[in-house]
């Protein structure tokens, strides 16, 4: 966790986010470490999680991360929590709450009000647009002998 703390002062430093640290070890030893890079790369996704999964699995030359584990200097948002399960990531070790990053103005109710279904507002307008093609799509996928599943 120390380590992830470090990486979070060292992104604040260098002004590239918010104050958010991630490490991912495997073994016992750090497959990748990161830091909240929204700013530096003005990319909303460059969260510290989504940048150390980048780095791990980039390193590991896999997708699949099962036999790793994830340290965050605070509890993922709904998009960090996604990415380390659809990495399979089975552990994650948090330090700050949701709760505590809100105080800061980092406040992912709305998100999790969004999946719930229980939001008083909605940011984004949904529109289905070209099912039955994207179906034939998902037909392809499904009757591929070379696919991959994850």
């Amino acid at each position: 966790m120390q380590i992830a703390i470090v990486e979070a002062e060292k992104g604040l430093k260098k002004k590239d986010g918010g104050p958010f640290g991630a490490v991912i070890v495997r073994a016992g030893k750090i497959v990748a470490r990161a830091h909240n890079e929204v700013l530096k790369n003005k990319d909303s996704t460059c969260h510290a999680e989504m940048q150390a999964i980048r780095q791990a699995s980039k390193k590991l030359k896999c997708f699949n991360l099962s036999d790793c584990e994830i340290y965050s200097s605070c509890e993922p948002c709904p998009m960090c929590l996604a990415a380390i399960h659809w990495a399979k990531i089975r552990k994650l070790y948090f330090g700050a709450t949701r709760f505590d990053a809100a105080k800061i103005g980092f406040d992912d109710k709305f998100i999790y009000d969004v999946i719930r279904g229980k939001a008083k507002r909605q940011q984004v307008k949904k529109v289905q647009l070209g099912r039955q093609d994207c179906l034939k799509l998902f037909q392809k996928w499904e009757n591929s002998e070379s696919k991959i599943p994850y």
